[in-house]
């Protein structure tokens, strides 16, 4: 089974997707965010057509470590998830995704309309990247994040 990852914007959210064995990620693609029943909607297709196990949302800490306003509306926006998904949802901590993921673009080269375009997904599999190499390297379900 696969993990999906969820990096939730306020106009996208950025999906990337596990292999089978749950050790690479991959960016997937890019939804356009509409009303959170149509956000729901599109993720529980995917959770399906994907056959996913469990869903990661990236949890946007301050560098602090502290929860702040957007923090606090994408923790509200995965209990929703949570609630309309058969499958367990967890937020993981996302610090730095962001900067990552253009620092991955900036290095292959991709410009910058098209950076924009996918910049919300490679973040997402930045963010997914990180949760499995925390699961390898704490030992297969040693590291979690919180879960909804």
């Amino acid at each position: 089974m696969r993990i999906l990852a969820l990096d939730v914007g306020e106009k996208r959210i950025g999906v990337a997707i596990s292999d089978l064995s749950q050790s690479l990620a991959r960016s997937l693609k890019v939804v356009q965010r509409g009303s959170r029943q149509e956000d729901f909607a599109a993720v529980a297709r995917l959770v399906e057509e994907y056959e996913v196990e469990k869903v990661v949302v990236g949890y946007p800490r301050s560098l602090d470590g502290m929860a702040g306003a957007q923090a606090e509306r994408v923790e509200r926006y995965a209990v929703g998830l949570a609630e309309s998904l058969t499958v367990p949802v967890l937020l993981w901590d996302e610090r730095f995704s962001t900067v990552s993921a253009e620092r991955l673009m900036r290095e292959a080269g991709v410009r910058s309309k098209k950076k924009r375009e996918r910049i919300d997904a490679v973040a997402a599999a930045v963010i997914l990247q990180d949760y499995l190499d925390s699961r390898q390297f704490a030992g297969e379900k040693g590291a979690e994040g919180s879960s909804l």
